[in-house]
Parts: structure tokens; sequence; C-alpha cells
């Protein structure tokens, strides 16, 4: 919940200006609030940048009495290409269970929507060895239903709960261990082929400083940035990094 009308466009007006044309081999998207997305579609159109849009969440009906909420097909039909669903503060401040996320997931891809589902453990739940159990949960349950055609739509993330806006970053190593047993997951869930293609980002405060060395990991196939994203100068300095392993963003 950052990003006034204003603030928006400057942002992205700061994207624009440092735009440098290595970064189109980096696949890159920006998740505003959704009263910025027909604003940002604006921004970014015709500039001769290649960065789409998506929103940070939707609800997983078409319409009806649920005041407040937007459907994937709104979102898609005001432009949006991608939508992150499960994120970690979706699941603790407003209780989304798996059986929810996975209804969003589905209404999404009905409209041609891109998901980003995020998947990770607690603190406490670290703390219990408990890690790849949580994911193994989340995963099989939020995908649950959805096949091999639809899987290559979708981008995981990986957010240690831990490490998100508590200064705390996951080592590369703790990191690397996660994404690889997701990929595991994956392929036990579909196939070996399939689960190689599906994008792995890391959510846990990724930076201007770590960037490099946390895209040099085998599994680590970008990043879902945070607090880094609200500065223009940040963000293109971890695209940058990206541009030269030449990852998935």
């Amino acid at each position: 919940m950052n990003g006034t009308l204003e603030e928006t466009s400057a942002l992205l007006g700061g994207l624009v200006g440092l735009w440098d044309d290595s970064f189109k081999n980096v696949e890159i998207a920006v998740c505003p609030p959704f009263t910025s997305i027909g604003l940002a579609i604006d921004k970014l159109s015709g500039r001769g940048v290649q960065i789409s849009v998506g929103a940070q969440n939707c609800h997983s009906e078409t319409k009806g009495a649920f005041t407040g909420e937007l459907s994937a097909r709104m979102l898609a039909e005001a432009g949006c290409t991608y939508v992150i669903l499960g994120h970690s503060e979706r699941r603790t401040i407003f209780n989304e269970s798996n059986e929810f996320i996975n209804k969003k997931i589905k209404a999404a891809l009905s409209v041609g929507l891109k998901p980003i589902l995020c998947v990770g453990e607690t603190h406490e739940e670290r703390e219990l060895a408990q890690t790849f159990e949580v994911l193994m949960h989340q995963l099989t349950e939020g995908l649950r239903g959805v096949d091999a055609s639809q899987i290559k739509m979708i981008t995981i993330a990986y957010e240690p709960v831990w490490a998100i806006g508590t200064g705390r970053t996951a080592t590369t190593e703790i990191a690397q261990d996660s994404h690889s047993y997701i990929r595991s997951e994956l392929t036990t869930l579909y196939n070996e082929t399939i689960a190689s293609g599906i994008p792995i980002l890391y959510g846990g405060s990724m930076n201007a400083t770590n960037a490099s060395d946390l895209l040099a990991m085998q599994d680590i196939d970008g990043g879902l940035i945070g607090g880094a994203s609200l500065d223009a100068k940040a963000f293109t300095v971890i695209i940058d990094a990206a541009s030269k392993i030449n990852l998935l963003f």
C-alpha cells in the first residue's frame, strides 16, 4: 500500500529515464496499487521500455456482492498482465487460505492473467524445521487442479516471511535450498521439463546490495521486489544485475 498517483508517476518516470537497452533480456513487471494501474499502463506505453503492469491481488469470483474487491476480469480489461496471489501479508493479515488462493489462481488463469504465486514459511515454522513441509502444502494446495498447460502461465515467488520488511535476508545458501526444494516439488507435481521452465523468484528483501549474489544461484530466477522497488535508482540496479545474468525478473 505505497504510491499515490503522483508518487507512482514519479517512480515510473524515473524507471523510464534510467532505461538501458540491456534490460531488454529481462522480464520486468511493476504491480502498483489498484488506483495507479491505469496511470502505470499509460506512463509505460510508447516509451520504448519493456515493462509489464500487474496487480497486487484479485478476488476469486467474477462479480457479485464483494464490496471493495476487484475481479481478475476487471484487471485483465484494465490492461494487467500479471497478478500477485498468496502474498504473505494476504495470508497472515487477511487470513487467506490455500483453498481461497487456489480459486484466485484459477480465476486469473481463466482470463489470461499470469499469476505470481507466493509461498513461504514464518519465523516460527522455520525454527520448528517445517520450511519444506509448509512449502509442499502451499504448492500442492495452491496449484490443485492447475494442469500442465496452465502451469506455464504461473510464476512462483519464495517469500521467507521472517525476511520481509525486517531487514533480514536469507543467506544465498538458505535461499537456494528453498528454491531447489520448490523446483523438486514442482517436478513431483508435474515433471522435470515443466519444473525447469517455471520461474522461481526470491521475495525476501532482495535489494541493490544483495541482488547479484542471490541471482547467481542456480534455482533463483529473479526477484519479487518490495521496498527496494520504491526507489527508481535502487530498482534499476537490481534490474541491471538480472540483465547481466540473463535471468527472468
